[in-house]
């Protein structure tokens, strides 16, 4: 009975044991996958910092429109390049001289003459001539010119009138031609160094024993970009050009107006006063 006792005894101690053991198992488990879960957020936390570190941040580099225009007159050989951009400055600064000078020839004719026919209408021929003569432009001039002859007939107004008018149409055109000049030569110097350039692509190709894009780049790039430049100054000198001429045609169709006006009211002066 003792020794059954005692085994029955022995038996409840190592189930007892086995149960604590798995109990103690089981709470050591999650516990541990908290860890390794953690550790893993860890291990992938710092990879992706490295990650991030490894991998350089590439921002394009915004290239301004003043840079990118040094840089292809730099390509385009600054010899011919300088030859255009000196045609250009002289053909503008023209453009810009002759449209200053038209903008201001530019008058209130028909009040002018308004103040003109009042002054005759008066009998006061010296404060017409004195209107004509404080204002600015060829319309002033003309009609000047016309008052100063009042007195030896309507012929000799009239030829003193388109003697002059063709002087100050003549004043009004100054300059034009050198302005066509910068227009046709900018075009020609951008074909000179496009020619120079196939020159110099064909004498690399003949060095070099080969036709490869590498060795014939340097000389179409010249090419290329001259013309480019050359095209876009005679363009530019080309816009002007035309809004000049419109000025000066406006001008020369407002002297012609002016004119006959003018000799109407000196007619009429001639037969209010002189009979």
């Amino acid at each position: 009975m003792k020794k059954l006792f005692a085994s029955i005894a022995m038996m409840g101690i190592l189930a007892f044991g086995l149960t604590q053991t798995v109990i103690a198992q089981d709470e050591v488990a999650p516990a541990t996958e908290e860890v390794a879960a953690d550790s893993a957020a860890v291990d992938s936390a710092a990879v992706e910092e490295e990650v991030v570190e490894e991998a350089p941040i590439v921002e394009e580099e915004k290239v301004s429109l003043h840079k990118n225009l040094k840089i292809k007159f730099i390509e385009g050989s600054a010899g011919f390049m300088a030859l255009v951009a000196v045609a250009m400055i002289f053909g503008v600064a023209l453009c810009i001289e002759r449209i200053i000078f038209l903008s201001l020839s530019e008058v209130n004719s028909k009040k002018l003459l308004e103040d003109v026919q009042a002054a005759l209408e008066s009998g006061d021929v010296e404060a017409a001539k004195s209107i004509c003569r404080n204002t600015r432009g060829p319309v002033a001039s003309i009609c000047y010119q016309g008052l100063m002859r009042i007195d030896e007939g309507l012929d000799v107004v009239e030829r003193s009138v388109v003697s002059y008018g063709s002087v100050q149409a003549s004043n009004l055109e100054r300059n034009l031609s050198w302005i066509t000049l910068f227009i046709a030569i900018s075009p020609s110097l951008g074909f000179l160094g496009t020619v120079i350039g196939m020159v110099q692509a064909f004498d690399d190709i003949q060095k070099a024993g080969d036709i490869s894009p590498t060795v014939v780049a340097g000389g179409m790039k010249v090419a290329l970009i001259t013309t480019i430049f050359g095209i876009i100054v005679a363009l530019v000198l080309q816009v002007f050009y035309n809004y000049i001429l419109s000025k000066v045609e406006a001008l020369n169709t407002d002297m012609e107006d002016s004119s006959v006006s003018l000799l109407d009211i000196i007619m009429k002066y001639n037969l209010k006063f002189k009979k």
